[in-house]
């Protein structure tokens, strides 16, 4: 068994060699804010975890990561006192680095696990199974957005995404309890993850809690209700969150921890828009207030959504958006899937749900930020390999997504970093699945149709201007966040394209994968 995950531990160790590698990059204020949490967890009571704000950055994650944060933080101590002190903000010390840079190193034992693992359920349904262990290990494992987002800018997104694929594998295994305990815990450790919790608790209803009858209904064959497994499963996952959230509800601070995890006081956007349909929605108001202004039929907007600040903003001319107007829209983009899902359970319509309430939950949620689009394309990896029919749909969503992800590195001296790991990936991602395809006799699905190609030469020719051309011509003085505009907007296309195509492909299309 040990041999067979030869190939996915070898890719694993390729993917940390580059992370040292990246060490001495630029990291962004999140490093000081996780470090401000080790210093938070260590040295300050847990009743005043969710009160402490000697820093800006104050603990806004749900109680495991913060009880995560901790046990690294017994670590930290020895190695180095200095990092969890409360007081000592912005410390960075040479040591503070190396700790922190592989505290998420190791971290990833969990996502190398998870690939494992589903390696393992595949080498049970799939003959061919070698190609997929291969594909998935490199796809996910030497993911360019995890390597920007976790190894350069510095977050701990690769352990959680690690907990969701193995819950979701767990899923397509039909080890529900497992599953269910996974994702509860996930919930509980960033609650972002809520985005796709529709699609769990869909399936798990309907597979699990529901058994085929000998009636039928006009035809349609019937299930009874199985109250024994539904309560299992409550009782499995309300003690992991009476386990996460008991000890500040004993201290009666559940409000408190709750104003801390759902800030909504922040703003439709985030600071630079994520590549959604409110990025869109914000251009055109902006488009409209410009000549409406030049017309004298609107005033002028100053600022506005484009100033690069964290807040409530208001549309000039098109109505404002409320964060109930954001959560129904989502629901509705939701409802046709769920809906499939619940007439047609089955794994890889599971799988295919679950992407596409996180497209929903990206695309028209609130203050949504473009680290989110990792929720999309990692699910994707496992989808794409065993449906390759999705490969147009996975490099539109690929090459946005990661793209989307370019201003996270802004400064010059990680400009060509981030630009060969994403050619690097697009390019195994296209080596991978044309040599599968000429193996196998694929005649669709690895040729991109040329409007898609025509999108990603206007997607490239916007990075250029955005990173070489603008500052060049003078204009970042005056049109400081124009670069910003221009990736968020381009990048949506892709995004919004990509979701249209899934989704036509999951209601349309009637054929099945094994997953």
């Amino acid at each position: 068994e040990n041999m067979k995950n030869t190939t996915v531990i070898l890719v694993f160790v390729v993917a940390t060699a580059v992370k040292i590698l990246l060490i001495p990059a630029y990291k962004s204020t999140d490093f000081e804010v996780h470090r401000n949490w080790l210093a938070i967890t260590h040295s300050v009571p847990l009743s005043r975890w969710y009160y402490e704000d000697t820093s800006q950055w104050t603990l806004d994650y749900p109680p495991f990561f913060a009880w995560f944060e901790w046990g690294l933080s017994q670590v930290a101590a020895i190695v180095d006192p200095e990092i969890v002190r409360v007081d000592n903000l912005n410390y960075d010390s040479a040591t503070c680095i190396l700790f922190q840079r592989f505290s998420v190193m190791v971290a990833d034992l969990i996502l190398l696990y998870a690939v494992i693992e589903y390696c393992k359920h595949q080498r049970s349904i799939d003959k061919q199974h070698e190609w997929s262990s291969l594909s998935v290990s490199i796809l996910v494992l030497m993911n360019c957005g995890l390597l920007i987002v976790d190894h350069i800018h510095f977050q701990y997104n690769g352990f959680l995404y690690g907990i969701l694929l193995l819950s979701v594998t767990r899923m397509l295994q039909d080890r529900y309890g497992e599953a269910a305990c996974l994702f509860a815990a996930l919930l509980n450790f960033k609650h972002i993850f809520i985005y796709v919790a529709p699609a769990y608790f869909l399936y798990l209803l309907r597979k699990h809690c529901f058994m085929s009858s000998s009636g039928s209904v006009n035809g349609i064959h019937t299930r009874r209700f199985l109250p024994l497994p539904f309560i299992q499963l409550g009782i499995l996952v309300v003690a992991i969150f009476i386990a996460s959230f008991g000890p500040f509800i004993y201290q009666g601070q559940l409000g408190q921890v709750l104003s801390r995890l759902f800030p909504f006081k922040r703003g439709l956007c985030h600071a630079y828009w994520a590549p959604n349909f409110w990025a869109m929605y914000n251009l055109l108001d902006k488009l409209m207030t410009f000549f409406g202004t030049i017309l004298g039929l609107a005033p002028s907007s100053g600022s506005g959504l484009a100033s690069g600040l964290i807040g409530e903003h208001y549309h000039q001319v098109l109505p404002s958006v409320s964060p109930l107007v954001t959560m129904v829209i989502t629901a509705l983009t939701m409802t046709p899937c769920l809906a499939k899902l619940w007439l047609q359970p089955t794994p890889s319509h599971f799988l295919k749900a679950l992407i596409l309430c996180a497209y929903s939950s990206f695309l028209f949620g609130w203050h949504v930020h473009e680290k989110a689009i990792m929720m999309i394309i990692l699910p994707m990896c496992f989808l794409v390999v065993k449906d390759h029919s999705y490969f147009n749909t996975f490099l539109l969503i690929s090459t946005s997504g990661h793209i989307s992800l370019f201003p996270l590195l802004f400064q010059p001296a990680e400009t060509l970093i981030k630009v060969c790991l994403f050619i690097a990936y697009s390019m195994m991602t296209f080596a991978l699945f044309k040599i599968r395809s000429q193996k196998s006799g694929w005649t669709y699905g690895c040729t991109l149709s040329p409007f898609q190609l025509l999108y990603i030469v206007v997607l490239v020719l916007v990075q250029v201007y955005c990173t070489f051309l603008h500052g060049g011509l003078g204009f970042l003085k005056r049109y400081e966040f124009l670069p910003l505009l221009m990736t968020s907007v381009s990048c949506a296309v892709g995004v919004i394209w990509s979701w249209v195509l899934c989704y036509h492909d999951f209601l349309a299309n009637q054929k099945e994968c094994v997953v």
